[in-house]
């Protein structure tokens, strides 16, 4: 089998959340921050034919690209074969012990308070503000009628800050993240988060989500 583009660079982002990744037979991919602030699933159009661990996902990727169109044979239970023409790599599985992987169970959101669309561009502006002012916090906060997205320190009443309006709200809160948790897909998202601290990030471009934990000192009402 091969694996297209779109699960190439999937995996790459989610070689950010976790180094380590437990694949599952057939389509669904998840993978789980060490930390379990992060959770990220999605589906993708290969069909994989058994469960494998990688421990360094990353490193194993680099592999893939010494070859243009690398064909991946499972045939053997400890590692996979990795072939094109004349060449090829054994790339040897790890034990699933080792690796942090997600609950079995799928995530629900413990309520639904507050919902807003977060489009690529929005994302785009508010990251890259996060990297040229050296702000480590991403805020969601209500007031005055609307939803405004903020990256700042908001241990700092000084720091420079940026913010884009993206929805409307009758409530007031504060949903604080950091921005290092922030490890998502450039594209546009349906955003609900919960007062319980939880947040999901749905694509509206392919099929992916991401559950991402909020920080303690969030306020809701």
């Amino acid at each position: 089998m091969k694996l297209s583009d779109k699960t190439l660079t999937l995996l790459k982002n989610f070689s950010s959340i976790n180094q380590s990744i437990l694949f599952k037979e057939g389509s669904s991919l998840r993978t789980i921050s060490v930390m379990k602030n992060i959770l990220a699933e999605a589906i993708i159009e290969e069909e994989l034919p058994k469960d494998f661990g990688i421990y360094d996902l990353n490193q194993f990727l680099n592999g893939l690209s010494l070859h243009q169109s690398a064909e991946l044979d499972f045939q053997n239970d400890n590692y996979v074969m990795i072939r094109e023409g004349k060449s090829r790599s054994k790339y040897f599985f790890a034990d699933p012990n080792v690796i942090v992987v997600p609950p079995d169970k799928s995530i629900n959101l413990p309520s639904e308070d507050v919902c807003f669309v977060l489009d690529t561009k929005e994302l785009d502006k508010l990251l890259k503000a996060a990297a040229v002012y050296q702000l480590p916090d991403l805020s969601a906060i209500g007031e005055a009628g609307v939803i405004k997205l903020v990256v700042r320190d908001k241990k700092n009443d000084t720091s420079n800050d940026f913010s884009v309006v993206v929805g409307e709200t009758n409530s007031d809160f504060v949903f604080n993240f950091k921005v290092e948790n922030i490890k998502i897909l450039p594209g546009s998202y349906e955003v609900v988060v919960s007062s319980k601290l939880l947040s999901r990030f749905t694509s509206t471009n392919h099929d992916l989500c991401y559950y991402v934990a909020l920080e303690p000192d969030s306020t809701f009402g």
